[in-house]
């Protein structure tokens, strides 16, 4: 399993929010840059990069932010947030980033999905949101009707290999990760990599995440607490091998 250390942006700066909300955010550093180096020099293969303020305002908003992320981390970056037509895509990938994440749009505007996999192949994630397993959008703003795992299941028809699950309730709560709706997930989207987000805070929940024995949840997002100092990146890279 790889642990992939996540950068979230707002304002130009490094923090994470408790359960996705705006009004509950925690600055970590005012360079994200020198945080995603940070995370290269202690070991990290690969960093998740969400642009949070895209996210809510349905475009990337820190466009030279993350080409100065892609260039100090030197690995692979994925990066989400606000991807919601060809345009915003294309600025993305030619930032250099190694994937894409197309949240929102991939329920709301399937056509773009379907497009985005069609020109760029494998580059083309999509993340998948939920609380108590229902799809949210917009920066979790809204809760749709739409369960997750058919969305999962949706997606991986159209051919796309990565999914990135964020369980929004255990998000920044540092009380583990949905380990029940995670196996669902990987089953509904079988012929897909699955990586897992939201409440992962321990090697011990990396254990368990691996005790589900599911041959394509390949990854795992953490990212409070790391910045928390709960734990380190050594420990969970230790717990995941």
């Amino acid at each position: 399993m790889v642990i992939i250390p996540a950068i979230d942006l707002k304002d130009g700066k490094c923090v994470r929010l408790r359960q996705g909300r705006a009004d509950d955010v925690t600055v970590y550093g005012d360079d994200p840059a020198d945080q995603a180096r940070a995370w290269a020099d202690q070991g990290a293969s690969e960093l998740h990069v969400v642009d949070l303020d895209g996210a809510f305002a349905g475009e990337p908003r820190h466009a030279q932010v993350i080409c100065r992320i892609i260039e100090a981390f030197r690995g692979p970056v994925e990066v989400g947030g606000g991807i919601r037509n060809m345009d915003c895509l294309r600025t993305v990938i030619e930032s250099g980033a190694a994937r894409a994440i197309i949240g929102s749009a991939a329920l709301e505007d399937p056509e773009f999905l379907t497009a985005a996999y069609e020109e760029f192949g494998e580059k083309i994630a999509v993340g998948i949101d939920a609380r108590n397993g229902f799809v949210q959008t917009k920066g979790w703003v809204e809760t749709t009707q739409v369960k997750a795992v058919d969305l999962a299941s949706a997606v991986a028809k159209i051919g796309i290999k990565t999914i990135v699950y964020t369980d929004t309730a255990t998000d920044g709560m540092l009380g583990g990760p949905n380990l029940s709706q995670m196996a669902s997930i990987c089953d509904a989207a079988s012929g897909c990599e699955i990586t897992a987000s939201g409440g992962i805070s321990s090697p011990y929940d990396i254990q368990n995440l691996k005790a589900l024995e599911r041959a394509n949840l390949r990854a795992a997002i953490v990212g409070k607490a790391l910045y928390d100092e709960c734990t380190t990146l050594r420990e969970m890279n230790l717990a995941a091998l």
